[in-house]
């Protein structure tokens, strides 16, 4: 009889069920299976956070003016509000060193307005004498007018009477005639023919005198017409002389206006000058970066002196995609993000499943190339799922995945072994589902 040894039972299972067959149709069923199991497609890109808005991105702080720092009223990683005294300069240029620049300035202006006030009035007393002038030479016209009407009358009155005397100087040199005949023929005396000689003689002294009376109107007509002439031309002159005195005058004034504007303008200018010798912050925000130590250090105009990193911030992530994954990103589309010190646990193709990632969507896919050569995309919060961290901060590190297609596990592992890019779909965009339901 053989003796049964346990060290042989132990070694040797050649007797024994074998569950190895058991286990490998196990495994091919479940490995089977898996290939049939969704697989969400996707595209794996680095950025970091920015903001979706200008205002509440960092902010340089510069030096409006060129100046020597006298106090500081913060250090780094101070919280400061909008309107808080950061620093203050005091002035290093010559031209504004004098303390009542100001009020110089302020003096000089109602000097000008002193000369305008002084050259304004003239103009008044230049107008009161041209009105003056214009009543006097109306004056004079007319009194040169009436005197030509009362010539002209008398013209009249003197060749009615030198026709009358004509008539009668006819008159007598007939009778004259006649009567000279009759003394010739002896039917007269001496006498009467002297007495006819002496009316004739008289009627032709009378036609004289009055064509010389005739004549000597018409001349004083003429002289006082010529008088007339004289005085529009004087006056006109004299008119002429004052109207060029207030235009003068009226350019004067426009000058000083001039004048009085521009100094105006370097006295706003200082006042304004003064108020930058306080440099503010221009938002909520913490002061980081400083870049200027002590006091007695001299700023140029428009040197970075800081930066404010504001305290109330819509976050944004900025990420850089591959131009070959360009025509993959749509506005609209899903992106999952994986921010730096946020502990994840990511599982690529089941975003569901994911733990520490966070859902955004595309709302601008940039159309020009970058330096680095990637184009870029911002992303927003996704308010519809889990909200962002409220501990990230501006230019933490991002990893972003882009979801795309559903497909099976072994459609996914086929594209890769054939290196296919993912399949490429349209997002519809909100907008466009609404008014998809509307019709």
């Amino acid at each position: 009889m053989t003796m049964k040894l346990k060290s042989f039972d132990k070694i040797y299972h050649i007797h024994k069920k074998s569950s190895v067959k058991k286990w490998f149709l196990i495994f091919l069923a479940g490995g089977l299976i898996t290939l049939f199991l969704p697989w969400t497609q996707n595209i794996k890109v680095r950025g970091n956070v920015t903001s979706l808005y200008q205002e509440q991105r960092p902010q340089q702080l510069n030096s409006p003016i060129p100046g020597r720092i006298i106090k500081w009223n913060v250090k780094t990683g101070d919280y400061v509000k909008k309107g808080d005294t950061l620093l203050q300069l005091s002035e290093i240029k010559d031209d504004y060193l004098d303390p009542l620049l100001v009020q110089r300035t302020e003096e000089q202006v109602e000097a000008k307005r002193g000369v305008r006030d002084y050259y304004e009035a003239k103009v008044g007393t230049t107008r009161s004498q041209l009105q003056a002038l214009n009543a006097s030479r109306d004056l004079k016209l007319s009194q040169l007018k009436i005197k030509i009407s009362q010539l002209n009358n008398k013209l009249s009155g003197e060749e009615a009477e030198l026709a009358a005397a004509k008539n009668e100087l006819s008159l007598s040199e007939d009778q004259f005639a006649r009567q000279k005949k009759m003394y010739d023929e002896g039917l007269v005396s001496l006498t009467q023919f002297q007495q006819r000689s002496i009316s004739y003689q008289n009627a032709v002294a009378k036609k004289t005198a009055y064509e010389n009376k005739v004549a000597q109107t018409r001349q004083e007509i003429m002289n006082t017409g010529i008088e007339q002439s004289s005085v529009i031309q004087d006056y006109t002159e004299k008119l002429s002389k004052t109207e060029g005195e207030r235009f003068q005058s009226m350019g004067q004034i426009e000058g000083s206006e001039g004048d009085i504007a521009k100094l105006e303008n370097q006295m706003a200018n200082y006042k304004a000058r003064q108020g930058l010798y306080f440099i503010l912050a221009s938002q909520d925000g913490q002061v980081v970066q400083l870049n200027k130590a002590g006091i007695g250090e001299v700023l140029k105009e428009g040197e970075n002196i800081g930066t404010i990193v504001p305290t109330t911030v819509d976050y944004a992530v900025e990420m850089y995609i591959k131009p070959v994954d360009l025509p993959l990103i749509k506005e609209g589309q899903r992106m999952m993000c994986i921010f730096d010190g946020f502990p994840a646990i990511v599982f690529s193709g089941w975003p569901n499943s994911s733990y520490g990632t966070f859902a955004g969507k595309v709302v601008a896919v940039e159309s020009n190339i970058s330096m680095n050569g990637l184009f870029k995309a911002l992303i927003i919060e996704d308010k519809n799922e889990k909200k962002w961290p409220p501990k990230i901060k501006m230019g933490t590190g991002v990893q972003g995945i882009a979801i795309l297609n559903d497909v099976p596990i072994w459609y996914e592992l086929w594209r890769n072994i054939n290196g296919f890019p993912p399949d490429y779909y349209e997002v519809k965009n909100e907008k466009a589902g609404k008014d998809e339901k509307a019709k």
